[in-house]
């Protein structure tokens, strides 16, 4: 059976048979078998392969790798934990947006104590200056999931107001070019904070603000699929979402 994923995923990146055969030093007929008779790299290859195309091993060929080397491989990307948002170093919220070499994205509600940081606004700003896309994501103020967000954590109208003043320190930087803002109108389970291959994903609990949830740190490592999923479920959101103008 030919592998349809791995075909589309070269069309979608603009890479030829060939091209991608030179990047990874095999035969462009090597290739084409992976393709149109479905035969499975060698693992090494398929590492290469999916570092070259930017996407997951586990999506290009799911049955390559065995459930117990699907769950070692997401339990690696597990960098730390950290019980509580708050409990999370400044400087790690510093290096994790500074390393930052391709793309940026935010997805929370309000995410106040990032919009008032003015130092990694300044960052934010300073990435996309240099090329680094920034995608923010924030509740739509007017919508009923913000709403009820705010009748959750005990401030009721006060998570919409957040929302705004969000937007409002946010305004310098969405003068530049690449950096983009949308507001969404979804059921937040996590907020995801997301630099290239590395994620802060703060858990949400009913009843508790954002700040006294978890935060998983986690890092993409080849054949795991926690960190897809999470920038799966931003993709979704942000697909679904409106753009605030400049």
């Amino acid at each position: 059976m030919a592998n349809e994923r791995l075909r589309a995923a070269l069309l979608e990146r603009g890479v030829s048979v060939v091209e991608l055969a030179a990047a990874i030093e095999v035969d462009p007929k090597t290739v084409e078998r992976w393709i149109t008779k479905g035969r499975a790299p060698y693992r090494k290859h398929r590492y290469a392969v999916s570092s070259h195309l930017g996407m997951d091993e586990s999506y290009l060929w799911p049955e390559a790798l065995t459930r117990e080397q699907v769950a070692s491989a997401s339990e690696s990307e597990i960098v730390t934990v950290y019980p509580h948002r708050w409990a999370v170093p400044r400087d790690t919220w510093g290096r994790l947006f500074s390393d930052a070499a391709e793309q940026i994205g935010i997805l929370v509600y309000s995410g106040m104590f990032l919009a008032e940081d003015s130092g990694l606004v300044r960052v934010l700003g300073e990435k996309a200056r240099t090329g680094v896309q920034i995608r923010i994501l924030l509740g739509n103020p007017d919508s009923a999931e913000v709403a009820q967000r705010g009748v959750d954590e005990g401030i009721d109208e006060g998570m919409a107001a957040k929302v705004r003043n969000a937007l409002v320190l946010y305004r310098p930087i969405l003068r530049i070019d690449g950096v983009q803002i949308r507001l969404h109108s979804t059921i937040l389970y996590n907020s995801i904070y997301r630099a290239d291959d590395q994620l802060l994903v703060n858990t949400h609990v009913y009843g508790a603000p954002a700040a006294n949830a978890p935060v998983l740190h986690l890092r993409r490592v080849a054949g795991g699929d926690m960190v897809t999923t999470y920038l799966e479920s931003f993709e979704r959101v942000w697909s679904e979402a409106t753009p605030v103008e400049s």
